[in-house]
């Protein structure tokens, strides 16, 4: 049974949540970003449980077919952005519509209802965020960066990185303290 759970966003979240699979013996067959799979359906005292646990780690188990959906998505760019390396050979709408077996339209209106913010912003807001990321470990120009999240140009990089942040990609370099925020928190 699939199990839909908010702020999987990183490897260490993943370790997490198999640790508390594990603590309270619930069986499973995979945690990935977003979800985890048991092997049997659970129990109502299971289901208490796990969710109390995940809460004291900063993890939600979602109910709601729609937060299910928008967790899905979520899922999905961050996935794309943050941990694959290959260029994205569809645009993110199709990319979308068909790994969750949904219209766009509807993915968007959903979204957009439960995260209070459009997909596209969601990806801008991811994108920019491992602009940051790239930014901060120094080895990448603003061109490789820009070439590496999918950007036309470095100018347009800097356009959004500047209206999202206020500063420019450089002024966010030279910065001591990088400020950066958590995949959960965004």
């Amino acid at each position: 049974m699939e199990v839909i759970i908010k702020n999987i966003v990183c490897p260490r979240c993943i370790t997490a949540v198999k640790e508390i699979f594990e603590r309270l013996k619930i069986p499973i067959v995979s945690v990935e970003l977003g979800k985890a799979v048991t092997e049997k359906i659970l129990k109502p005292y299971q289901q208490n449980l796990l969710k109390g646990a995940l809460a004291e780690k900063g993890f939600e188990l979602l109910e709601s077919k729609e937060s299910k959906l928008a967790n899905q998505i979520k899922s999905l760019v961050i996935e794309q952005i943050h941990y694959t390396v290959e260029a994205l050979q569809v645009n993110f709408s199709t990319l979308l519509s068909e790994q969750l077996k949904h219209d766009y339209s509807y993915l968007s209106r959903l979204f957009s209802a439960v995260e209070g913010k459009t997909i596209e912003q969601f990806i801008i807001i991811q994108k920019i965020e491992k602009a940051k990321e790239l930014l901060s470990y120094g080895e990448l120009t603003l061109a490789e960066i820009a070439h590496r999240l999918h950007y036309s140009s470095s100018a347009y990089l800097s356009s959004q990185f500047k209206k999202i942040t206020g500063m420019s990609p450089t002024t966010f370099r030279n910065l001591q303290d990088k400020n950066r925020k958590s995949l959960d928190e965004l």
